[in-house]
């Protein structure tokens, strides 16, 4: 009992030494010296205000021009006839890039530093373009395609990855229908790196087509009914010259040609018909289309 209260007396004797140490701290404190504490944070905090509404100055004047920039390019762009989908994200991209630079220029003002910040997207950008550099080839693939135009919706193609008709130019993937309607999705990647051909680009299309006669045929017969044949056929231009004309002599047939001009759209019409005339024609005429045959030979050595 005497030791709890030695310790209950010491404890309050510690209480009220301090109690009356913060009374003889709070009587030092005179007004002067809070004035002068503030006096002290006074130009800082002035500072910094001005900062402030400086950096919301730049904002508003800033987010204006980012507008009229905006509308500018847009203008531009539907002028170039630019694809919807590649105006929309250019304008996206620009308008981001834009804000940034105006963050930046803000950060800067009121005293942030903006370097680190930099530093800091730099190499999350490297890390993010290291981890899908596949989709981002295509991606880009899709963008040129879009811009430079190599071909349309619509158009037939041919590449090495396949062709068909395009039916759908995405910013990562086209997607081509076969002409037995099937369906062909190639990266932008591929064929932008690639050489294609747009079978559909021009308004019309070169019908050329080869028959092998036998040399014992009437050449000019042949070559009669085949000019015939051409400029008879309506599908072939009238306004183009069609040439008729011997395109090779092999060793067991005579290989003459003949060359018109279509519309894209009647070419495999027009080429049908023709082949079909040509063969319906010449057998009643009387001119031999040759085909590889063999000829058996057997002796009879008893006889």
């Amino acid at each position: 009992m005497i030791v709890h209260f030695i310790a209950a007396s010491a404890s309050q004797e510690s209480l009220a030494a301090l109690q009356q140490e913060v009374q003889e701290n709070l009587e030092q404190l005179k007004p002067n010296v809070l004035m002068d504490t503030i006096k002290g944070w006074l130009p800082a905090v002035i500072a910094f205000g001005i900062k402030l509404l400086l950096a919301l100055l730049i904002f508003f004047i800033g987010s204006r021009v980012i507008k009229v920039l905006h509308g500018m390019l847009n203008r531009s762009f539907k002028r170039v006839d630019m694809e919807v989908s590649v105006r929309k994200f250019l304008l996206s991209v620009l308008n981001a890039v834009m804000y940034c630079l105006l963050a930046f220029i803000i950060a800067g003002q009121i005293g942030v530093n903006s370097a680190s910040i930099v530093a800091l997207l730099g190499s999350a950008s490297i890390a993010i373009g290291l981890a899908v550099q596949g989709s981002l080839a295509n991606f880009a693939g899709g963008v040129l395609i879009l811009l430079m135009k190599p071909f349309r919706v619509g158009d037939y193609i041919v590449s090495q990855s396949g062709e068909g008709t395009v039916r759908t130019i995405g910013l990562v993937y086209t997607i081509l229908n076969t002409a037995d309607n099937k369906q062909v999705v190639i990266p932008n990647g591929t064929l932008s790196n690639s050489p294609l051909t747009n079978v559909t680009a021009m308004d019309k299309r070169r019908l050329d087509i080869l028959v092998e006669i036998g040399y014992g045929a009437d050449l000019k017969k042949a070559k009669e009914l085949l000019e015939s044949i051409f400029n008879s056929q309506p599908e072939v231009k009238k306004e183009e010259p069609v040439d008729i004309f011997v395109n090779d002599l092999s060793s067991n047939s005579v290989t003459i040609g003949g060359r018109g001009w279509t519309s894209v759209e009647d070419y495999w019409t027009a080429r049908w018909k023709i082949l079909e005339r040509i063969k319906l024609e010449f057998d009643e005429a009387g001119i031999e289309i040759p085909y590889s045959q063999l000829d058996v030979h057997i002796k009879d050595g008893g006889r």
